[in-house]
């Protein structure tokens, strides 16, 4: 490939906007082999501060209030949307209508049908795209997906994943978008299940069935008086407001291959602080992986083994993507090195016009159970996912 000048757009600057931009701007250091000049072109917030801290700190050469003025920007050739959920198809869908190549935050919208929309319509105009499924792009998690693809743990039995985290475990947080069903959907469902989902897709395969169970644990929350960036700054009133979607979910799924998964997460956990882990079993071994220890990989080879047990791999030069970050076993890598990996799976499959990233079809397909999740815990019955179409990347 020979050098092409990408000038990028990235519309709302909180904390996932400003990590995108990390994750752009150190791709001439970590993926030299892209062969591509990244601009940062323009930013679109509607808060001044932001907009300020754009062209004074990061190096966008200008901001904008309106994310319309930024997609017809004829500079901005690729955009990021890290805006709340609830405006995720309104923007995306102009960002279609622009013909620009997109890297979208989960989940894509507030349903199911909103992801399924944002997927067809870029599908329909050959867009290539990225979803935020950065725990997909840790090194031990891709070397787990080689070990489980490659037949090494013999037929996938079962897997367990749970995502449990204490982001809202205080009843003092402020009640933000994220309690409210019309701006964020679903609750932890969306939130933090969506990622296990894709998670295991991504290493075992379609999930085809589920049923499950939700509650909510903290149902009022103070009103915010000033709004923050990302889970912090935020300060609050006396005035009580009732938190509209779940804080609590466990599952239980089948997948296409007939193994059986078990999920939990929970955003109001007191103890731990982002305890997400999956593990899966098959007739001849099993693994694990925790991303609080996120550069270990826990396996066992082997159903009879004198020594039968885990084997504690630290991610080294011999796991994927590991050695542009660090020199060698040991030395961590952290979770902004994810959305480094992740901003250059699209500026890649931008540049070549192959999805190698995890795709809007890929988001539906986490959406649709994320959909199924929610129907179950209403009714109580078990609920078929939706299948979906378009270039998925967790079966590829």
């Amino acid at each position: 490939m020979s050098e092409k000048t990408l000038g990028v757009g990235v519309i709302s600057l909180g904390w996932m906007g400003r990590l995108h931009t990390r994750g752009y701007k150190t791709l001439a250091e970590k993926f030299p082999e892209l062969d591509a000049r990244i601009r940062l072109v323009s930013v679109c917030d509607p808060v001044e501060a932001n907009q300020a801290f754009a062209t004074e700190h990061l190096g966008f050469a200008r901001a904008v209030a309106g994310y319309q003025e930024l997609l017809d920007d004829p500079e901005v050739d690729v955009v990021s949307i890290c805006s709340p959920n609830y405006l995720h198809r309104e923007i995306a869908l102009a960002t279609v209508a622009a013909g620009k190549p997109f890297w979208i935050e989960k989940p894509m919208g507030t349903s199911a049908a909103q992801s399924r929309e944002i997927a067809e319509a870029a599908a329909a105009a050959g867009l290539v795209t990225s979803v935020g499924f950065n725990y997909r792009h840790t090194p031990a998690i891709e070397k787990a997906r080689e070990v489980i693809r490659s037949g090494r743990l013999g037929r996938i039995t079962n897997v367990r994943c749970w995502l449990i985290a204490d982001y809202a475990s205080s009843p003092l947080g402020p009640l933000t978008w994220r309690y409210d069903p019309d701006k964020a959907g679903s609750g932890v469902v969306g939130d933090l299940m969506s990622h296990g989902a894709d998670l295991v897709q991504y290493l075992c395969g379609r999930i085809s069935s589920v049923s499950a169970l939700t509650d909510t644990f903290i149902t009022e929350r103070p009103i915010p008086t000033k709004v923050g960036v990302g889970h912090s700054g935020w300060e609050v009133s006396d005035e009580l407001g009732p938190v509209g979607n779940e804080d609590y979910v466990a599952m239980i799924a089948r997948l296409d291959s007939g193994a059986v998964g078990t999920f939990e997460s929970s955003r109001v956990s007191v103890g731990p602080r982002a305890e997400y882990i999956i593990e899966v079993y098959g007739t001849d071994g099993s693994l694990r992986w925790n991303f609080e220890h996120l550069n270990d990989l826990e396996v066992c080879l082997g159903a009879d083994n004198e020594f039968q047990g885990y084997t504690r791999v630290m991610a080294g030069p011999t796991f994927p993507n590991f050695s542009r970050f660090q020199p060698g076993a040991g030395t961590s890598m952290g979770f902004d090195d994810l959305k480094a990996i992740e901003a250059a799976q699209f500026i890649e499959s931008v540049l070549t016009g192959k999805q190698l990233a995890p795709s809007a079809a890929d988001g539906w397909a986490a959406a649709e159970v994320d959909q199924a999740t929610v129907a179950s815990a209403r009714d109580g019955q078990w609920h078929d996912v939706a299948p979906v179409t378009g270039p998925t990347t967790y079966d590829a």
